[in-house]
């Protein structure tokens, strides 16, 4: 062989070597399975499947997203997933130096609960305005006559200083116990519907909603600190790019174990308990 034809910087082995989408396509083949099997077991949805094994990695949110997707693809049809990672990143820039987090939203003000009225502070000024009126009523008497004045107590004797407390300020019942204000917001979701909050805390992610007719209802990047509510009378579909950032809510009660960080989740939920569904 001339020399010529000799390499120049050693990188032959690597311009052989197929590309990322075409190794997981190859390698779908291989182990016998169709995308709409390799979608349902990542929970990858099935035209980011097929995009990414056509090398057309748009659909996947951005560089971050894709080192998820192409992380489970590969394990799902038997790679390592650290080699295309690094193939990835080599073609890509490698991976993006960190930058500082997103100033996080002012965080809902939690309405401050009503001050009750006090009704000990009343009942005493009820009784000093009362024992005041009879200790009036009898100094400006002591002028009559004795005999009258005698006279009027044996007929109608006049009522004790405790007798007109009870009628003047009458005891009502104690308000009841209002819940607190977080637990009110939990109680308040709408029970003919299924509602679903996304906050972003562990990071920013990736996320997708449908309705249950599969209607879009919001796609793209959640930013750390933002939040999203969702209402559906029957279902809601999510997908979350990055599981272990998101605080998930449904139906007012917050569910525990979403996903680690940069794992790809697919998740569905009706009316009720999230858990006993």
């Amino acid at each position: 062989m001339s020399i010529g034809n000799l390499p120049e910087d050693g990188n032959s082995l690597e311009d052989d070597r197929p590309s990322i989408g075409r190794a997981l396509q190859q390698a779908r083949i291989s182990a016998g399975l169709t995308v709409d099997e390799v979608s349902s077991s990542t929970r990858v949805r099935t035209p980011i499947v097929r995009g990414i094994e056509q090398d057309d990695f748009s659909r996947c949110g951005g560089d971050v997203y894709a080192r998820g997707h192409i992380r489970v693809l590969a394990r799902a049809v038997g790679l390592d997933p650290e080699a295309l990672i690094a193939q990835f990143d080599a073609e890509h820039g490698g991976r993006p130096t960190p930058t500082a987090p997103a100033p996080l939203f002012e965080a809902e003000r939690i309405r401050p609960e009503p001050r009750r009225p006090n009704w000990t502070a009343a009942m005493v000024a009820a009784i000093v305005a009362v024992v005041g009126f009879v200790g009036f009523t009898l100094f400006s008497g002591g002028g009559e006559e004795e005999g009258s004045t005698v006279a009027d107590e044996t007929s109608s004797p006049r009522p004790s200083a405790s007798a007109p407390t009870n009628s003047a300020a009458p005891t009502k019942p104690a308000a009841p116990n209002k819940p607190d204000p977080s637990d009110s917001a939990i109680a308040g979701v709408p029970a003919d519907k299924v509602t679903v909050k996304l906050t972003a805390e562990g990071g920013q992610s990736w996320i997708s909603a449908q309705d249950h007719n599969g209607r879009l209802i919001e796609e793209g990047v959640l930013r750390e600190g933002d939040s999203k509510t969702f209402s559906d009378s029957r279902r809601i579909d999510l997908v979350l790019g990055n599981a272990g950032a998101i605080k998930l809510f449904v139906n007012g009660k917050e569910v525990k174990n979403v996903g680690t960080n940069g794992a790809v989740q697919r998740l569905s939920y009706t009316k009720g308990d999230p858990e006993a569904g």
